[in-house]
């Protein structure tokens, strides 16, 4: 027989050995479920990973519009020079832009719910800041938000908390008092709802209402002064190098920080997660794929008559070992790819599926109160997948070995003797 004969008729032994319904009805749905675990562990992994990929971009994405790439303030917190500030770093390069604003804290009454908040002034007619919120309002403008206006956009927790609407309007109570001979009374100023926003994340929305920058000056009495300058940079980790520049440029002594001085904890431990996430849903899949060897070594005893002869007929001890390969390399190339599919077919439509299930059960999966991102996002990565389905296919061709070899050393003279 030529080579290309004994591949044939390798290849369709495996196949036999593999799809038997008539007389190996067992072995074939043991092969099926070999099929199904590997499935169902690739599949599992695919979308574990691909939900922590999305935390990761929805938390990066998300952390970045609400509280910005760099920040830069006075020791004094009254920064003054700002607008000079805002030209010369317009014209770096490596800056999308750089914007005002004003920090400050208060508690928000409405009838006879409070809470307490931070309050953002911020220029609705700066582009930037602006930009990136206005795409997160669900009702109202930010145009909404102008001098003189004495207006007021929530996040959509807050706005819940306070149970108010748009419309209407609530008092602020500011930490800074005025100090009269009666002693010292809490400032308060009343403010007409006119948008929410939700940024998908309960931090911010439960806690962050904008006001206009220069309506935020009069109420926290900063004169022409604001907070610090925001900035956007076009590369996110070089924002610490880009921020020093910039404050050094200046000359002045200013204080500086950075999304990752801020936030770096939150991405450290997704990426740790991630790793041990990872190697945990790995050992599934080497579960699965070990079944292929409980699979072929039984398949092998129910062969032993078959492998035997065969091998009195001239079949070399490699070819048998062939035989065994194929067989369990079907088993985990086709489960790894159904599993491949299903995982990123339920990871893509991740959205649609939580929502099934929250209606079904009336339950919410990520609820706002509770958890950082009220979402669960997904987003699948090809170099994800691919190195999933290579360790899954590996793990599969290393499970046929001990199977192989076993069969391989089967002694005809020994099995055939009583036949």
């Amino acid at each position: 027989m030529t080579t290309r004969m004994v591949n044939q008729y390798t290849n369709w032994l495996a196949i036999r050995y593999v799809f038997s319904k008539k007389d190996n009805r067992t072995l074939s749905s043991i092969s099926l479920i070999s099929v199904l675990g590997i499935m169902t562990a690739v599949a599992v992994l695919i979308v574990v990973l691909s939900v922590v990929n999305g935390f990761e971009k929805e938390l990066r994405e998300k952390l970045l519009i609400m509280s910005g790439h760099a920040h830069i303030e006075s020791p004094t917190e009254k920064l003054y020079p700002w607008k000079d500030y805002l030209s010369e770093f317009e014209e770096n390069d490596r800056v999308i832009s750089a914007t005002p604003y004003i920090n400050g804290q208060g508690v928000i009454a409405s009838g006879q719910k409070i809470s307490s908040a931070i309050l953002r002034g911020l220029d609705t007619k700066i582009s930037g800041e602006a930009e990136e919120i206005e795409n997160l309002m669900i009702e109202g403008t930010l145009k909404n938000l102008y001098q003189g206006s004495y207006s007021i956009i929530l996040g959509n927790g807050l706005m819940e908390k306070l149970n108010t609407s748009v419309g209407e309007k609530v008092t602020i109570n500011l930490s800074q008092g005025l100090s009269t001979p009666l002693g010292l009374f809490p400032r308060t100023k009343q403010l007409k709802v006119v948008g929410v926003f939700r940024s998908g994340m309960g931090e911010y929305d439960a806690n962050l209402a904008l006001i206009d920058l220069r309506d935020a000056q009069t109420v926290f009495r900063m004169g022409d002064s604001v907070s610090g300058v925001r900035l956007a940079v076009t590369d996110i980790y070089k924002s610490y190098e880009i921020v020093r520049e910039l404050a050094l440029s200046t000359g002045d002594q200013l204080l500086i920080d950075d999304w990752t001085q801020r936030h770096i904890n939150f991405f450290r431990s997704i990426q740790v997660t991630k790793s041990i996430l990872f190697i945990i849903l790995l050992l599934i899949v080497a579960v699965a794929a070990f079944n292929i060897v409980s699979t072929l070594v039984m398949v092998v005893r129910d062969k032993r008559n078959d492998i035997a002869i065969l091998r009195t007929i001239g079949m070399l001890p490699t070819t048998v070992i062939k035989i065994f390969i194929v067989q369990g390399s079907i088993i985990g190339i086709t489960g790894t790819v159904l599993g491949v599919l299903l995982g990123v077919t339920i990871a893509v439509n991740l959205e649609q599926v939580v929502m099934f299930i929250e209606n079904i059960f009336t339950i919410k999966v990520l609820a706002s109160d509770v958890y950082f991102i009220s979402d669960l996002p997904s987003e699948v990565r090809i170099a994800d997948v691919m190195i999933i389905a290579l360790i899954a296919i590996i793990m599969s061709i290393l499970s046929t070995l001990y199977p192989a070899w076993s069969a391989s050393r089967i002694i005809p003279s020994e099995v055939l003797r009583y036949d």
